[in-house]
């Protein structure tokens, strides 16, 4: 009888998924019976840049370290007692600070990090690096002012005290901790929900101007320093480089880039029910070099506030001679695009981001968009080299009315022979959460399995929200894509 019941109940559910399997949209053989593009497929140089990039933080590591041992600090740390707590204390300063020059360092563009590590690495560093750097500048304060304190026999406030008024460069420490401690309580994940993404970013900032107050006082107090002019020299000119980054990168580089380029608004378009395409010109487009999958930094100058930069994806292929992205109109930056008048000057930083054609390693393509994050996977079906049958889209949207790129995306499926998965609806309420509620009968690994018989073999995209990511990409190992497979880059800190 278990047997028979657990038959019935199989096909039962078997039944029910083919009744919501995907359809995958597919045009006739005749419409797609055309040469493969000329493929502009380069040499994959980011290993390469990886292995520098992760050389020059160890590098600069182990100076760290250098000037902690020639100081004399292992005996001290060995002594015990005061000497101890001094020793750990000034370990704990000399790591925070080195770990402060990263933070600012892997937020300024610099095109040894941005290739080596890609836009999701940096991402996830910078949070890392942030808290852990905080958490060892808080260490450092407390075993010294603690050391201090037991040396000279008296109330821990009372040193803290002394620190902040008598000693050189602390006044302004004091004030540098105040910002890293606003940036730092404003980048938890609960607090960062709450605040406006234009807000929360002129927060961000003054992490920079925190570092650049707190720093100081280590090379007028610190005995590692004071008594190493190598040392004093080094730690200098780590700080010299970490401005010259912000003011070349940041500053520098994207003024003239834009200057050179002459981007304007060539049009805003609808894009879908609730989203908007900014079209853009300019002089030789090309020369950006810019490709498929990758983002800019963009400034419209139309008016107070555009000084904010917001990240936005390419939506088209910008071989085209156009820079073209798509967003949806959900907050007051976006909100602002559909303002925007044609002729308007644009500011750009970029491009940034390797989640590019280039990554990948051959077989089936299988692209996984949510909301605005089809626009770049868009792109890079437009630039990549693939053969009728060979590509799959699955978009996941809140309604059908609300997808994006939709002329784009059936232009692809008639000309060039795209598998389309339009999945909208509200969110399942499955261990699928990615799914829709249409299909949630499907286990999403064997929805995965369906679309991409050959998983171990398919090359994924994914684009979209932080947690709808982690979803996709928990059903793709259940599905057998293995995990360098699978490509993607986050947005947020």
């Amino acid at each position: 009888m278990r047997r028979i019941l657990g038959a019935v109940w199989g096909a039962r559910g078997h039944a029910d998924r083919m009744a919501t399997a995907p359809a995958l949209a597919a045009p006739p053989v005749a419409t797609v019976r055309r040469a493969r593009q000329v493929s502009r497929r380069r040499p994959n140089t980011r290993p390469l840049w990886n292995l520098a990039a992760i050389v020059v933080i160890w590098a600069t590591s182990l100076v760290v370290v250098a000037v902690w041992v020639a100081g004399g600090e292992v005996q001290s740390l060995l002594a015990g007692g005061v000497d101890s707590l001094n020793s750990l204390g000034r370990a704990a300063g000399l790591a925070s600070a080195n770990l402060l020059f990263y933070q600012v360092l892997l937020m300024a563009r610099v095109p040894l990090f941005e290739r080596g590590f890609g836009r999701d690495g940096i991402t996830r560093l910078h949070r890392i690096v942030g808290f852990w750097s905080f958490a060892l500048f808080t260490a450092h304060i407390g075993l010294q002012i603690l050391g201090y304190a037991v040396q000279a026999g008296i109330n821990p406030l009372e040193q803290a005290w002394q620190f902040v008024w008598e000693y050189p460069g602390m006044l302004l420490a004091t004030a540098g901790t105040a910002l890293l401690l606003l940036v730092v309580v404003t980048s938890v994940r609960k607090a960062r929900k709450r605040l406006r993404y234009e807000s929360w970013h002129l927060l961000h900032l003054y992490g920079y101007l925190g570092v650049g107050l707190a720093i100081p006082h280590m090379l007028w107090t610190g005995a590692d320093f004071t008594v190493s002019p190598a040392a004093t020299v080094y730690w200098w000119a780590m700080w010299g480089v970490t401005v010259a980054t912000v003011v070349v990168f940041r500053l520098g580089l994207p003024l003239a880039t834009s200057l050179r380029h002459g981007i304007r608004v060539s049009a805003v378009e609808r894009d879908g029910q609730s989203g908007v395409s900014v079209r853009m010109t300019g002089r030789r487009i090309g020369a950006l070099k810019a490709r498929g999958g990758q983002f800019f930094v963009w400034r419209f100058l139309d008016g107070a506030g555009w000084t904010r930069g917001h990240p936005f994806s390419l939506a088209t292929d910008p071989a085209g001679g156009e820079l073209v992205i798509s967003a949806r109109l959900v907050g007051d930056g976006t909100q602002r695009l559909a303002a925007l008048r044609p002729g308007t000057r644009v500011l750009i930083e970029g491009p940034y981001g390797t989640m590019t054609a280039d990554e990948r390693r051959g077989g089936h393509l299988l692209m996984i968009g949510a909301g605005a994050g089809v626009a770049p996977l868009v792109a890079m079906l437009e630039e990549a080299d693939w053969a009728p049958g060979e590509a799959t889209l699955i978009v996941r949207d809140h309604s059908a009315a609300d997808a994006l790129r939709a002329d784009a995306i059936d232009h692809l499926v008639r000309e060039r022979g795209l598998r389309h998965a339009p999945l909208p609806g509200r969110r399942a309420l499955t261990t699928s959460s990615w799914l829709p509620t249409s299909h949630a009968p499907w286990a999403g690994a064997d929805l995965i399995r369906y679309v991409s018989p050959r998983p171990a073999d398919t090359d994924v995209f994914l684009c979209g929200p932080q947690p709808w990511m982690d979803a996709v990409r928990a059903d793709l190992r259940r599905a057998g894509v293995p995990a360098e497979r699978v490509h993607l880059e986050a947005f947020t800190v």
